[in-house]
């Protein structure tokens, strides 16, 4: 007896959909925002100069970063090596996190959105370090004695993503039911 092979046809086949094109999407709408902003800040507004938003609180700035976050290294003697250094260790990042997100992103969670955040924050900062050498920072908060460095968007997506991945790691796993 011969078997014969039965076809299944594509609409009875449950569909599964693969988020991992949402999450590039979000990585490139980090990027896309990254970019516009950091290109009015460098067309409109003139390096070491700020705009006041809400007095002795926030300021839109123009800073040229060739430092690490929270500008780390700025000062250091040797600029090009720092910048090296880090343009060695974004490459690795993006790497890192692209194959994270390669790996995790079939389903749109928490931490599939947050390593998008992370991958576009660490692609806008990279295009920076490679195009100009420096990073722009923008967005300098004051809160009473406290200032925080400068910082953009790509930095502050990087930071929501990495708060996202915490999250999740000390999330509570429901037991098993019995």
């Amino acid at each position: 007896m011969m078997a014969t092979a039965v076809s299944i046809p594509d609409t009875a086949l449950p569909r599964t959909s693969d988020a991992r094109y949402k999450l590039f999407g979000i990585a490139a709408l980090v990027i896309l925002f990254d970019r516009v902003s950091k290109l009015w800040i460098y067309t409109h507004l003139h390096a070491g100069n700020a705009i006041p938003v809400i007095d002795d609180v926030f300021r839109i700035t123009h800073v040229r970063n060739t430092g690490a976050a929270f500008s780390m290294f700025q000062e250091t003697a040797d600029v090009a090596n720092v910048r090296y250094a880090l343009v060695g260790f974004s490459v690795f990042a993006v790497v890192v996190v692209l194959a994270m997100m390669l790996r995790v992103g079939r389903n749109l969670t928490a931490t599939s959105v947050a390593l998008a955040l992370i991958l576009g924050g660490a692609l806008g900062n990279l295009y920076d370090r490679l195009r100009y050498a420096y990073v722009i920072d923008f967005l300098e908060v004051h809160i009473g004695n406290f200032h925080w460095p400068d910082f953009n968007v790509a930095d502050s997506c990087i930071v929501i993503g990495a708060c996202l991945l915490l999250i999740e790691i000390f999330k509570p796993t429901p037991a098993p039911s019995e």
